[in-house]
């Protein structure tokens, strides 16, 4: 349960001191992982997800490929991501998304999808684009759904097992 839920519900003592409890542990491990992800990566931001949990956002970029990293502060900071997204600079007008790995539900995938369209926009580029492929099959529902809900236009071919998507902002 979320603090401003507590608030607004006004619960009992014991829920409140265990979700200031919880978050007291977030931002302590919140300190220690932005401390170490930083020796790494450039630390771009701090962000809760759809379930209340906080997390850091790093990113790599070498001006050819980007990678946009999430790390959460239930756990201690070992040396990887948590939650990856990788894209590709195809031209001056496009991002294109090679690969997103992690897990799925936890709301990680839109907290790493908004920092891309800002990177998108910070550098004038109009175009986000990536394949939906046959790996993908199992669970292409849920793909053009998220897709959608970040406004991409979403073309499957059912037949082939393919499909792309676009973002045009």
């Amino acid at each position: 349960m979320s603090f401003m839920k507590l608030l607004e519900n006004e619960t009992n003592e014991r829920d409140a001191k265990e979700v200031l409890d919880d978050l007291e542990f977030q931002m302590f491990r919140m300190r220690e992982n932005i401390i170490n992800i930083a020796k790494k990566w450039d630390v771009v931001g701090i962000e809760q997800t759809k379930k209340d949990e906080w997390t850091v956002i790093s990113t790599y970029d070498d001006g050819n490929n980007c990678k946009i990293m999430l790390n959460d502060c239930q756990t201690s900071f070992k040396g990887n991501w948590d939650f990856l997204l990788e894209a590709e600079y195809k031209d001056e007008n496009t991002i294109h998304i090679a690969d997103i790995k992690g897990p799925a539900d936890k709301g990680y995938g839109s907290v790493v999808m908004n920092y891309l369209k800002n990177i998108a926009r910070q550098q004038n580029i109009q175009y986000i684009t990536g394949d939906i492929v046959k790996r993908d099959w199992d669970h292409i529902g849920r793909l053009e759904h998220f897709y959608k809900k970040h406004y991409f236009d979403v073309i499957i071919d059912f037949e082939e097992k393919y499909g792309t998507i676009i973002w045009n902002d």
